[in-house]
């Protein structure tokens, strides 16, 4: 296998810059609908560059947006991506009780199915928050009608991550069950090194995010799962005030170069919807 012969997922989690699980200390929830939302714009850039190369990727939405932006869900659809859920509200499945979770998928399941027209069978949870503790969450989305989950990163981190989980597509109880769909990564030195997007993306230099990408296309013979928020593109997004430096270097770095990466990545490897490179195979 080549990484010109895999296609690998490219997906975006749709959320605004005030949405993101670092920002919670600082922005409370009930200001949300006062702040200025830029998702749109973002999401017309992201499209277009899409478009550009001719592909299709999944979009894993929330409620709390798609609520507000109807037209933008269903010009996502019209374009021929897929849409998927992000849960409602960003709320980490962590943090919630079983029933404030079944209620959270429930919810944005109805909502995006009942503005796009289509099924959602997709779900990735807020900053990775499905793991060790909490995997009672994959029986609920089954439950509850979701043929995948992309909610594990099998890395160590301070604020995700289930670093023993496995590396690539599994059946956590059986394989008419849920799948679920870690995020990338690449086994070097004994650990898993993030190779699948989002803020590592923006701070590795290019050429290696896109060596360790082909490593899982070649070494692995393995379909890659990248994913990026609409946010990482926008450089003109309001600043966030009396944050720590670790959150601002992470939000913030390299901005300026995230599209051109972006566009470089397109170009590299070959690339496809979720449902399209996972399910077909069921």
């Amino acid at each position: 296998m080549t990484s010109r012969t895999i296609h690998n997922a490219m997906t975006i989690d749709v959320e605004d810059y005030f949405q993101v699980s670092a920002f919670a200390p600082h922005i409370p929830r009930e200001s949300w609908p006062a702040l200025p939302c830029r998702v749109e714009a973002n999401i017309d850039r992201i499209l277009g560059l899409l478009d550009a190369q001719g592909i299709k990727a999944t979009f894993f939405t929330l409620g709390w947006i798609a609520e507000r932006y109807p037209t933008m869900v269903r010009q996502i659809v019209d374009q021929g991506h897929e849409l998927a859920s992000h849960g409602y509200g960003h709320e980490r499945a962590s943090d919630l009780t079983e029933q404030q979770f079944r209620n959270d998928i429930g919810s944005s399941k109805r909502i995006l199915e009942d503005i796009s027209g289509h099924a959602v069978k997709g779900y990735r949870a807020p900053s990775f928050s499905i793991g060790t503790n909490n995997l009672w969450a994959l029986d609920v989305l089954h439950s509850e009608g979701y043929r995948y989950s992309s909610s594990i990163y099998p890395v160590r981190h301070d604020h995700y991550g289930m670093p023993d989980a496995p590396r690539f597509a599994f059946y956590p109880k059986s394989e008419d069950g849920l799948l679920e769909l870690p995020i990338t990564t690449v086994r070097l030195m004994n650990r898993n090194l993030p190779a699948g997007g989002g803020g590592y993306f923006r701070f590795f230099p290019y050429a290696l995010s896109r060596w360790l990408m082909q490593q899982v296309n070649e070494r692995d013979g393995q379909p890659a799962i990248f994913y990026f928020h609409p946010w990482e593109i926008d450089t003109g997004q309001p600043r966030q005030q009396n944050i720590g430096m670790k959150t601002r270097f992470r939000h913030y770095v390299n901005l300026h170069r995230m599209e051109s990466r972006l566009q470089a990545l397109t170009r590299d490897f070959k690339w496809g919807r979720m449902d399209h490179i996972f399910l077909t195979k069921q």
